[in-house]
């Protein structure tokens, strides 16, 4: 099973909230850190925009990720979510394990 970094960015903490606990409650996400507020700055529909935003790394598996994106998109305010998925090449062997053990729907 192959293990990725998909990331995210939510406008506030309560929305990064909502979203990191249901990903974990549906086992599509092992682990979800919420960062500290950013500010990023991106064009959007034709103007420059300012925004504070919280960041979310959120450990899964390649096989979960149409149902993650699928629930992130469900599950985000924004019209055009950031969803950016990185493989894990490398990592501690036990970890990556734990990683799809939690995210296997059968363990329910």
């Amino acid at each position: 099973m192959s293990t990725l970094l998909v990331l995210t960015n939510l406008p506030d903490r309560a929305a990064a909230e909502r979203l990191a606990g249901s990903l974990i409650e549906k086992r599509l996400a092992a682990c979800v850190n919420i960062l500290a507020p950013c500010h990023s700055v991106y064009r959007w529909k034709d103007a420059v925009q300012h925004d504070e935003e919280h960041p979310l790394l959120i450990k899964s598996t390649a096989e979960g990720y149409p149902d993650l994106e699928a629930a992130i998109r469900a599950g985000h305010p924004y019209e055009l979510p950031e969803i950016i998925a990185v493989p894990i090449e490398r990592g501690l062997p036990a970890y990556l394990d734990w990683v799809a053990a939690e995210t296997n729907p059968s363990r329910d």
